[in-house]
């Protein structure tokens, strides 16, 4: 995938000058043997940092090697302040962590305290306002550590990305989702950019797309993936052309960030405009890594972006839609362990990527809008959604969004798309995840969390758990179990 950053992780070990540094050197080798192992693309300074000096070499050489993202490890206690002053002057995310004490037959030259040193180290962390991730079992031997690290890759793209983001949003948002809207402000704290267009800007540079170089290759890269899927061929010249104009505009808009997603209306005034529903040209640029969010949410683009890069892989933009029929759900050895009433249908009308849903998909019309904008008639500028069942397996889902008075909130789940056919309509499937019906209760309406939800494929919780408490201060909130109440859940009820 592209549209993202490739992480190139450097350690850097730290040594406070009354304690052996032969013992951050040596242990620092042992653990990048250890990382090795797991395939991460990593290496390791020569520079221990001992002093300020060190710190600002250590930071030059971490830059002539393209470092960008960074081990801190404490093969002893550490200096504080040189320490926490070369995280602050590194120009990416950073993680910290510790050695263990290795043997009891060497606990006299051979102790390093790291244990008590990563206390001081968080200390001065807080001292100057710094974020670094330190991990839920901070100080290990190098092979528990390299597990660590070789999450944190994950992490890092997350945070990495979001810094050199540009959310490309076109119209405003629709009355009927108004919940799609939110301040932005929040977003630029975090160091998003955001540029908003209207509906006409997005028109005009679909007109002004009308014969580009790339539009027979676009199509013909869509008559290959769609194969049978491909219902109307005479549609895909408009889809090609409209797909070649988000290229085009991205590309010219960029400006000093590396990656963008988009937000843009795509009804109900669009089809009466282009023609056609965008969706289809929606999920081959979420394929590729640029999600494109339905109905102007900002907030869910940036949630798709951050659950791609945290999977290395597509999401999709789901909305959390609908009950599932006890008849649907009658069969407990297809429910993964999860309560029929903890099930929910996620769906969308088309804009999951075609990796995401599974082999039997196609070009259909949307139904609602078809119901809507030409009841009478059959299916013209309603056509364009990509609809499939979206492949049964492990699964995330994620929101970041901003309450009225600018205050981020999230929420992460994992769970499964369960391999039962919904017998439905649009990008759609079951999913099941253990406390459902109280989370939807009391964390999503309980905290006015809109319909939209980010979902990818895999298990990749721990990563955005990490970047979300990385970059805003905050946990997201989770699932809890039975017997765990949440903050306002009746005791009673």
């Amino acid at each position: 995938m592209r549209n993202m950053p490739e992480i190139k992780l450097g350690i850097v070990a730290v040594s406070r000058d009354c304690f052996p540094i032969e013992l951050s050197r040596n242990r620092l080798k042992a653990l990048s043997d250890a990382v090795a192992k797991t395939g991460v693309d990593a290496f390791a300074a020569e520079t221990i940092i001992e002093s300020e000096a060190d710190a600002l070499k250590a930071l030059e050489e971490l830059r002539d090697k393209g470092a960008n993202a960074v081990v801190v490890y404490l093969g002893n206690f550490g200096p504080e302040g040189p320490t926490t002053i070369f995280i602050k002057r590194f120009h990416g995310p950073a993680m910290v962590c510790a050695a263990a004490e290795e043997t009891g037959e060497n606990l006299f030259s051979g102790r390093g305290d790291a244990y008590c040193g990563i206390l001081n180290c968080s200390y001065n962390l807080a001292l100057r306002n710094l974020s670094a991730h330190i991990p839920e079992k901070p100080v290990g031997l190098p092979d528990e550590l390299a597990a660590e690290i070789a999450d944190f890759v994950g992490t890092a793209r997350v945070i990495a990305g979001l810094k050199k983001l540009k959310v490309f949003a076109f119209g405003p948002r629709p009355h009927d989702f108004y919940a799609c809207n939110a301040p932005i402000k929040p977003l630029y704290d975090l160091g998003v950019e955001v540029m908003e267009n209207s509906e006409l800007d997005l028109f005009e540079i679909y007109k002004a797309a009308e014969g580009n170089s790339d539009i027979a290759d676009i199509q013909a890269d869509m008559e290959k993936e769609l194969g049978a899927g491909n219902t109307y061929p005479e549609l895909l010249p408009k889809l090609a052309q409209y797909e070649s104009a988000l290229r085009k505009f991205m590309a010219d808009n960029l400006g000093e960030r590396e990656y963008a997603v988009f937000a843009n209306k795509c009804w109900p005034a669009f089809e009466a405009a282009f023609g056609f529903v965008p969706c289809y040209v929606n999920s081959r640029l979420t394929g590729e890594g640029i999600p494109v969010a339905c109905e102007v949410d900002i907030y869910g683009a940036v949630s798709e972006y951050m659950a791609q890069c945290a999977a290395n892989a597509s999401a999709t933009l789901l909305d959390i839609n609908n009950t599932v029929p006890a008849d649907l759900a009658s069969d407990p050895s297809k429910l993964k362990g999860v309560p029929a009433d903890d099930l929910f249908m996620g769906f969308h009308c088309g804009n999951t990527a075609k990796e995401m849903v599974c082999d039997n998909c196609s070009i259909k019309y949307q139904a609602i809008m078809h119901r809507l904008m030409e009841p009478d008639k059959e299916p013209d500028i309603t056509r364009g959604t990509l609809e499939g069942m979206i492949k049964p397996g492990t699964a995330t889902i994620f929101r970041l969004q901003s309450t009225a008075d600018c205050q981020l909130r999230s929420y992460l789940a994992e769970g499964e798309t369960l391999d039962i056919d919904p017998k439905s309509f649009g990008s759609i499937g079951i999913i099941a995840i253990k406390g459902m019906r109280r989370f939807h209760r009391h964390v999503l309406i309980g905290g006015n969390f809109p319909h939209h939800t980010a979902l990818t494929l895999g298990h990749v919780g721990k990563k955005l758990f990490d970047a979300t408490r990385y970059l805003t201060g905050t946990a997201p909130a989770t699932p809890l179990p039975e017997g765990t109440l949440y903050p306002l859940e009746n005791p009673f009820a």
